[in-house]
């Protein structure tokens, strides 16, 4: 059973990603195939907006995608360091190549979005989630789109890592891997936040490595660690190292280590308000429990 999200810590996710944003790109394999996958999520879906938001962009990897699914539409880039949005900002050569402008970089949490209600009509998010308290980001990104607006993301769900959370609770108790949200909960709580319809998909994309240590550079390559807010201090002993490292290699299969990363894919919308016939307004009020 997984264990509960800890609180997380803003500053220690912004240094981390602030960190590894030069080498980024060179070890971001799955986030670029997850994001590519994410993208074909739009193909189907009838959609024609004048402002997309691409919530955690990173480095920018999905600009050409969104520019060329929606060439009439402005973008806004959004996320939390500001070393990725300095690489994301030598991105936007192709956009202003064949869109004659380039997309607008905001650094900001996306618990607390910079932009009007109402003026956004898609919203997408790339493997962004994990690193923020969903229910406060669904709220903020209901907020921010416009009635019939799309909401598209992708995150990571419980199982993700579960070979390394395995091995390092066969070392000590302590909370090492960062813990992901079940899909059903990521659900209910956009239903909560006034977004109707969500569709949810999981996928199993498993990573191969030739040791403990690559599964380790590559986290570290990419920004990922654990940032709950009590979570061990300092660095894992090298006894506890090796216990760890000791376990997940009794997880070898032909050869390899694997990776488990469980993708989560969703898509939520943004409802009109219900009127009645005179025009008037209906508003739910939900009955507080007892």
């Amino acid at each position: 059973m997984p264990d509960a999200p800890a609180p997380l810590e803003k500053r220690a996710i912004r240094r981390s990603f602030d960190r590894a944003a030069r080498q980024y790109d060179e070890s971001a394999v799955l986030q670029r195939e997850v994001g590519d996958r994410l993208l074909e999520h739009l193909d189907p879906i009838r959609v024609g907006p004048s402002l997309v938001v691409d919530l955690g962009c990173g480095t920018g990897a999905s600009f050409e995608g969104l520019g060329q699914r929606f060439p009439r539409a402005a973008l806004v880039g959004v996320d939390l360091a500001p070393s990725m949005l300095d690489l994301a900002s030598r991105r936007t050569s192709w956009w202003r190549r064949v869109m004659g402008g380039k997309p607008r970089l905001v650094c900001a949490d996306a618990e607390r979005l910079p932009f009007a209600t109402g003026s956004a009509q898609l919203v997408f998010s790339n493997l962004a989630l994990q690193w923020c308290r969903p229910e406060l980001v669904f709220a903020e990104v209901s907020r921010v789109l416009e009635p019939g607006g799309l909401f598209l993301f992708s995150t990571f769900g419980p199982d993700t890592l579960k070979e390394l959370r395995e091995s390092f609770r066969a070392a000590d108790a302590g909370p090492h891997v960062h813990t992901f949200i079940d899909m059903h909960d990521l659900g209910d709580a956009l239903v909560h936040a006034g977004l109707s319809d969500p569709v949810m998909e999981m996928d199993i994309i498993t990573v191969e490595y030739d040791t403990v240590e690559a599964v380790a550079r590559d986290l570290k390559a990419i920004g990922a660690h654990n940032a709950a807010a009590h979570r061990s201090r300092g660095l894992a002993g090298r006894a506890r190292w090796k216990r760890m490292a000791a376990h997940y290699e009794t997880l070898r299969r032909g050869g390899a280590l694997p990776a488990t990363h469980e993708i989560i894919y969703g898509h939520a919308w943004k409802v009109p308000p219900r009127k009645l016939a005179d025009g008037r307004q209906v508003i739910d009020f939900q009955r507080s429990p007892r």
